[in-house]
């Protein structure tokens, strides 16, 4: 990325009062967010501020993180809302830039006739230094996006959130949690961070979506389950009959039984002891000579 090019000739700047007012009161209007001063998807041109900045191809660890990004934040969207990834907006006269992924609302934006500026949006950071991530987040702000957020992935791993109030990144505890309308359930922190910790959050926001194939596998596990239950609870049954058998056996025959004998053969669930125990009881003249083992 070149953050050092020289200005833009504004040639397509939008016109005075036009495009719809900005979300946040008393701040003035702007172009639309489609209004753009770059061609989308034929140059890699950005303006921020007036300042040309060409976007280079991404390489690791940039490249991985905005996978990583995509995959989770994609699977907690709430109904209503979608993402996009590189979205380019114009977010104000002299600037029209995109960041790595956003969340914003379905449909057309009545106020616009076009669609929505986006909701919440992240930025993988990695070459761009600390004041190009800022100057984007102060004009991203100003333009009423609600939340803004930034992923560094050199030196140590971080996920930010933009402080309007002290104009800095307020850095965000790694088991924390991202709360917001746009997101069906809490995005967690660490999950922007760690791949095996994403794999989870994503099972866990689609179930909150109620994923029909998440359903069906619960509804699967949960029968296996209650089957295995009923297959032991018959298995319990038969034991416990059959413990009370022999024990009704010795009674009968005379043979006298201790507590802790008598506790032995009625804990026992084992189908094939408590057979021999009960072939046995018939002839055995002793508890002993039942319970013993060889």
């Amino acid at each position: 990325m070149d953050e050092n090019r020289p200005p833009f000739d504004l040639k397509a700047p939008g016109p005075p009062g036009s495009g719809a007012s900005m979300r946040l009161p008393g701040r003035g209007s702007f172009p639309d967010v489609d209004d753009h001063l770059v061609e989308p998807e034929i140059t890699r041109d950005e303006i921020i501020g007036g300042q040309r900045v060409v976007l280079s191809p991404a390489k690791e660890p940039h490249a991985l993180q905005h996978t990583q990004l995509d995959y989770v934040l994609g699977a907690h969207v709430a109904r209503g809302y979608h993402a996009a990834s590189d979205l380019l907006t114009r977010h104000d006269e002299e600037s029209d830039f995109a960041t790595d992924t956003c969340v914003l609302k379905d449909g057309v934006d009545p106020a616009t006739g076009g669609r929505y500026l986006e909701e919440i949006a992240f930025e993988v950071v990695s070459e761009q230094s600390e004041r190009f991530v800022t100057e984007k987040a102060l004009r991203m702000h100003r333009r009423g996006v609600r939340r803004i957020f930034s992923v560094w992935v050199k030196g140590r791993r971080r996920v930010c959130e933009w402080d309007p109030e002290s104009r800095s990144w307020r850095p965000l505890e790694k088991g924390s949690q991202i709360e917001d309308p746009c997101l069906v359930a809490p995005l967690a922190v660490a999950a922007l961070l760690d791949a095996a910790v994403s794999d989870n959050a994503v099972v866990e926001a689609l179930a909150a979506k109620g994923n029909p194939e998440i359903r069906r596998r619960e509804a699967a596990a949960e029968a296996k389950g209650e089957a295995r239950g009923k297959a032991e609870g018959r298995a319990e049954g038969k034991a416990e009959g059959v413990a009370e058998a022999i024990l009704k056996i010795l009674e009968v025959r005379g043979v006298a039984v201790s507590k802790a004998q008598r506790q032995e053969i009625l804990s026992c669930q084992d189908l094939d002891r408590l057979d021999r125990w009960l072939r046995r009881a018939t002839v055995a003249s002793s508890a002993d000579e039942v319970t013993s083992e060889p």
